[in-house]
């Protein structure tokens, strides 16, 4: 692999290190479009091994990476129906079209709906060219009691 190629595959991986995925972890995706980064689902499956399954499993999964825009209904209630596939550790990557993309929402609207639907925000990324990635996971407290 040539330098460049090195260092194009290496910068490529640093958004699916971000996410915190490991081989073999079960991630859901909900709200698949035309416009979604195409780029960060091929690392993302490439990362776990296997394709990411859609939102009609039915078993308990790893992450969650839910694309959402501006208009795609409440936020609070898809976070929290996102939730209860998730396992006690798990994550959800919300992604959002960055500024002045369509459908971008703003930051406000995830730091507020978070907390409602029971989940903190940790960290945001740059998650490709067009979207942004906010990690949302439970509080700890309320991770406790579930086995």
């Amino acid at each position: 692999m040539s330098g460049a190629t090195a260092d194009s595959a290496a910068g490529q991986h640093t958004v699916a290190d971000k996410l915190g995925l490991n081989p073999g972890s079960v991630v859901q995706e909900i709200g698949y479009d035309d416009d979604c980064d195409e780029e960060l689902r091929r690392l993302v499956a490439e990362r776990i091994g296997q394709d990411l399954v859609d939102d009609e499993y039915d078993d308990v999964v790893d992450a969650v990476m839910m694309w959402w825009r501006e208009g795609d209904g409440d936020l609070v209630d898809a976070l929290v129906d996102a939730l209860a596939p998730l396992a006690d550790h798990g994550v959800i990557w919300l992604l959002t079209p960055k500024a002045a993309r369509d459908g971008h929402v703003e930051p406000s609207d995830v730091s507020e709906a978070a907390p409602t639907a029971g989940l903190q925000q940790t960290s945001s990324i740059s998650a490709g060219k067009d979207w942004n990635g906010a990690r949302l996971v439970a509080p700890r407290a309320a991770r406790g009691g579930k086995r």
